[in-house]
């Protein structure tokens, strides 16, 4: 996890760079300007950002900031792993473990709209289990908790 943790965010976002554009040369994808800028936004932030407020971002940095820009950007980046939906925001968050296959959790701090990713096996514990005695083969799971990050949980009342 990384997004409540002290880390050297330069890092963070170099490696995250890094990685997408490994991912991109061996797959034969285009990783353009636009979808590099959105993937750096997200990395930028670690927390959940909706659809317009990155388009506010392309467009105070002067880039082309027509809705379809983003909407392209954020379905490459979420088709190929580098972010994903919360779905409880209808936002996105840029992957932190992007290299690998996994099926995330997501844990949203109330108070601040930070977000980090865990992972969890989807087939794991109760939902797992019920699976199972169903048959069902589990393909994709949305798992997102709401709670108080170290920060704000510190912070008193909120």
């Amino acid at each position: 996890m990384t997004g409540f943790e002290t880390h050297d965010h330069g890092d963070c976002i170099a490696r995250g760079l890094a990685q997408a554009e490994r991912y991109c040369a061996a797959q034969g994808l285009r990783l353009t300007p636009a979808r590099r800028r959105v993937l750096e936004i997200l990395l930028e932030e670690h927390r959940a950002m909706g659809a317009y407020e990155i388009l506010d971002r392309l467009r105070a940095e002067g880039r082309g900031a027509q809705p379809p820009v983003a909407y392209r950007a954020l379905e490459f980046l979420t088709t190929h792993g580098f972010a994903h939906r919360i779905e409880r925001l209808n936002a996105f968050v840029a992957c932190t473990h992007a290299q690998d296959r996994h099926a995330p959790a997501f844990l949203i701090c109330r108070a601040c709209d930070r977000v980090t990713e865990a992972e969890v096996a989807p087939t794991a514990g109760e939902l797992g289990r019920a699976a199972e005695a169903a048959g069902f083969t589990i393909e994709r799971t949305v798992r997102e908790a709401v709670g108080l990050c170290p920060a704000c949980a510190g912070a008193g009342p909120a």
